[in-house]
């Protein structure tokens, strides 16, 4: 069974859609963690991000592979690296180009074929798994967004202003909603999350039963009584 989680920058997609995946013992997809390592190879191969062919020609050509928290990248762990403040910064030249989205769609579809699998995005529920048995669409107000952001970065010793966070994360929400391919968008099937007020205990929670609900349902309907 294929378990999409969608969602806005900063909604929690990740840790929940990691725990929810091992509660479930389901395996883990992390999309973004794609984007991030074709990003990278791109990087180091000094491919110019202007030169749209030369990047869909690279993102054919190179082998990802996920397993558990691990992405490698033609065989090379680079779990760590994506996470570079340098990749962030250039990941949209990767994530923009249709082109480049058909191709990791196909990669995300091959890794999820014949598993149980968890898969966390943007356009999960809506373009690369629109037959998934069960979708789910976490958001919270940009608000609650950007207080969670900043308490991370806190965490992390970094000081960075709540505004700093809110207007930097509102960008991204646009060019999000407003991306050709891949836009930001609840499916109409999908669940609908609001966040606001909740733990990650609770969120996580209210996600287990929304895919316990979505079992049940499949089985009721496999029924031929």
């Amino acid at each position: 069974m294929i378990v999409t989680i969608d969602g806005p920058a900063g909604a929690g997609k990740s840790s929940i859609a990691r725990e929810v995946a091992a509660e479930l013992g389901y395996a883990f997809l992390d999309t973004g963690a794609m984007y991030r390592a074709i990003t990278l190879g791109a990087m180091r191969r000094g491919i110019p991000w202007n030169d749209v062919d030369a990047l869909v020609r690279y993102a054919q050509e190179a082998r990802l592979s996920w397993n558990e928290d691990r992405i490698d990248l033609d065989d090379e762990d680079v779990s760590s690296e994506i996470r570079t403040p340098e990749v962030t910064a250039n990941i949209r030249y990767i994530a923009d180009p249709p082109e480049i989205r058909d191709c990791l769609t196909m990669q995300q579809r091959r890794i999820a074929e014949g598993r149980d699998l968890v898969t966390e995005g943007r356009d999960q529920g809506t373009e690369v798994f629109p037959e998934a048995e069960c979708k789910v669409f976490l958001t919270a107000s940009p608000e609650e967004r950007a207080r969670r952001r900043q308490q991370q970065l806190i965490a992390e010793g970094k000081q960075v202003t709540f505004e700093e966070i809110l207007i930097a994360q509102n960008q991204r929400d646009l060019e999000d909603r407003m991306r050709p391919v891949g836009r930001l968008r609840a499916a109409l099937d999908a669940v609908v999350i609001q966040t606001d007020g909740m733990n990650s205990q609770q969120v996580k929670q209210s996600v287990l039963d929304s895919v316990r609900s979505c079992v049940q349902s499949l089985a009721t309907s496999d029924d031929p009584a």
